[in-house]
């Protein structure tokens, strides 16, 4: 029997902060490559990679991938709804800015702060933790804010908007088909392997509907982070995010989540010359007090 915390300790706290750092420095690494791999193509690669080094690694460790425990059907729903949140966000980048996609998106944790407690009472958040999931988002709408208005027609922005509020939806989601089915009672690999695998299957047909032009004459630098986010993305960090969702209370790992594009802005600014003013770092404390606000014990 998996034995769950009912808090984060300091071991859940540094493996968040350490994925969070990663996933901005993902969001930094996709752009630089776009001009040789077209977005889903890249992530389709990852996923396919992924599920390969999944399988090599259960192997190795004689972790059992295919034995009948009743979570097949819950498995694939989790692994379609894992996709789409993915394919919500690439169509939806063609229709709005990445600030904006980026600020809806990050309406996942309200999404699970609302629907896991109807399933799970233990998740529920207190209205002090609500107010620090407030805070956390707010510093990252503030952070983003030079990206938030758009230019285009209003009816694009708003497919685009929709889309992007759809993807934060589907990651809400999969979050609750893995914390209310016996997902939640299975290894976390098996658990990854249902994710990687159905988006390895489904995405190059999203990518090929999309009319992204597929080309393998690549670069080192194309190639090294296409390793990059195979080997240190969709398997290191989501392996380990699935072991957090299986040991910590949901509701509480999701305020973490707001780091990510606070550090992808940082990480975009050092690497690609990108500008980021004194507010991006005013957003990033005050993301910080709004997780120690979710985190805080009664």
């Amino acid at each position: 029997m998996t034995q769950r915390r009912d808090h984060l300790d300091a071991l859940a706290i540094a493996l968040l902060v350490a994925c969070c750092l990663f996933w901005g420095f993902q969001q930094v690494l996709v752009k630089a490559t776009l001009p040789e791999v077209p977005p889903v193509l890249q992530a389709a690669i990852r996923f396919m990679g992924a599920t390969a080094l999944l399988w090599v690694w259960c192997h190795r460790r004689g972790v059992a991938l295919f034995e009948r425990d009743g979570t097949l059907r819950a498995g694939l729903l989790a692994g379609v709804l894992f996709c789409g949140e993915f394919v919500c966000i690439y169509v939806g980048l063609q229709h709005t800015t990445a600030s904006r996609l980026t600020l809806f998106l990050y309406t996942s944790p309200f999404w699970v702060s609302l629907l896991l407690p109807l399933f799970v009472p233990t998740e529920r958040l207190r209205a002090v933790q609500w107010l620090g999931l407030g805070l956390a988002f707010a510093a990252v709408a503030f952070a983003l804010q030079d990206g938030l208005h758009a230019n285009g027609a209003s009816g694009a922005i708003g497919l685009g908007d929709a889309l992007a509020l759809a993807s934060g939806a589907l990651w809400a989601l999969t979050t609750v088909v893995i914390r209310t089915t016996r997902l939640a009672s299975i290894s976390p690999e098996k658990l990854l392997y249902y994710q990687v695998t159905m988006s390895a299957v489904l995405l190059p047909f999203v990518s090929v509907e999309l009319g992204e032009v597929w080309q393998f004459n690549l670069s080192a630098f194309a190639w090294g982070s296409l390793l990059i986010q195979t080997v240190a993305g969709a398997f290191a960090s989501y392996l380990v995010w699935m072991w957090l969702l299986r040991h910590y209370p949901a509701t509480r790992l999701g305020s973490f989540v707001f780091l990510t594009p606070v550090f992808a802005m940082v990480f975009g600014a050092l690497w690609l010359g990108e500008t980021v003013s004194t507010h991006t770092l005013a957003a990033l404390v005050a993301v910080a007090a709004g997780i120690v606000l979710v985190n805080k014990k009664t």
